[in-house]
């Protein structure tokens, strides 16, 4: 009995510990005096090295946080251990309250960077910047290139992803209900040949492309990040609020415009009780390796937003869609 009661008690700590074990990327960003917090992650290949663009949190002086963001870079030479390098702060007028949610694509030797402004409710826009070095970069002259019209919309535009599918860019936005409480995916696009300012992009729809319906959806569905397998598009995206919990998602689609949810339920879902992202796994970006290896990215955290950690899973393929390798 006394042998019986060992093992179960080991057993029971092993999970336990499995439980609470970290992953094997685990990213936060200290720079910020008694903060820990790096959010809303952004991975490219770029002449040779890693580079994760990231929000970062400055300061907090508001009960709802909504000011004190910059963009933080990180390097990587294995997608798993990472290193700051450099940061974005506030130059022009329109972003003094803050920047934050990149997305980044690489063209013609360029890194482009599509953020966001914070700070400003409604008035939150996309902007652009590109760099030849991926840590310094210009501000597009035409910023804010994009906020969304019509009555189905209350004029946001957060957390921009751009993607090139079927000769055209696609830029991926979320918004609010005019009541400013329902947040919901949008969509704009450009030509190919597009230098990315403010008259190139064309609203694609007056209406949400995704739309909160699920229950672990909740209010909120951002963070969209695309990638091309199966002869379309899949977007992981992120569904609730900040640790409602915030989970990940997966839609579909043939034209990059009408999409379907590839299931009703979180493709990651937030940690079990003591594990490290017990309050979320939220704001997904999938990124695609040279050699066609696919990480989803996101972020976590265990105590309510307190502080907020990255990490990354190694996701595997079917003709039915993404899958989380095993052993990890």
């Amino acid at each position: 009995m006394a042998k019986l009661y060992l093992l179960l008690l080991a057993v029971l700590c092993g999970f336990r510990t499995s439980a609470q074990q970290k992953p094997k990327m685990y990213f936060t960003d200290t720079s910020a005096t008694g903060i820990m917090v790096a959010k809303d992650p952004v991975v490219v290949k770029f002449k040779g090295r890693y580079l994760m663009y990231y929000s970062k949190q400055v300061f907090r002086n508001s009960a709802d946080g909504m000011q004190g963001w910059n963009i933080g870079i990180a390097e990587s030479k294995d997608l798993y251990n990472w290193h700051k390098v450099a940061e974005i702060s506030p130059e022009a007028e329109y972003e003094k309250k803050g920047l934050c949610a990149p997305g980044a694509l690489i063209r013609d030797g360029q890194v482009h960077l599509f953020y966001q402004t914070y700070g400003n409710g409604p008035k939150d826009a996309i902007c652009h910047a590109q760099s030849a070095d991926g840590l310094h970069f210009t501000r597009d002259a035409s910023n804010p290139i994009f906020s969304p019209k019509g009555d189905w919309t209350n004029g946001r535009a957060i957390d921009a992803e751009v993607y090139f599918y079927k000769q055209q860019y696609f830029l991926y936005f979320a918004t609010r209900d005019p009541a400013g409480q329902i947040q919901k995916q949008g969509v704009a696009t450009a030509k190919a040949g597009s230098n990315f300012g403010r008259e190139d992009w064309k609203q694609a729809s007056d209406n949400s492309i995704l739309y909160p319906a699920l229950d672990w959806e909740g209010q909120c569905i951002e963070g969209a990040s695309v990638i091309k397998r199966n002869n379309k598009l899949y977007m992981f995206y992120a569904g609730s609020y900040n640790n409602v919990p915030q989970q990940i998602g997966v839609a579909e689609s043939k034209d990059g415009i009408s999409w379907k949810r590839v299931s009703d339920k979180p493709f990651l879902a937030n940690g079990a009780p003591g594990s490290w992202n017990t309050s979320e796994s939220g704001h997904p970006c999938i990124f695609e390796d040279e050699d066609g290896q696919t990480y989803l990215f996101y972020q976590g955290n265990n105590d309510k937003g307190k502080s907020w950690y990255l990490s990354n899973l190694k996701i595997g393929w079917t003709k039915k869609g993404p899958y989380i390798l095993p052993n990890q």
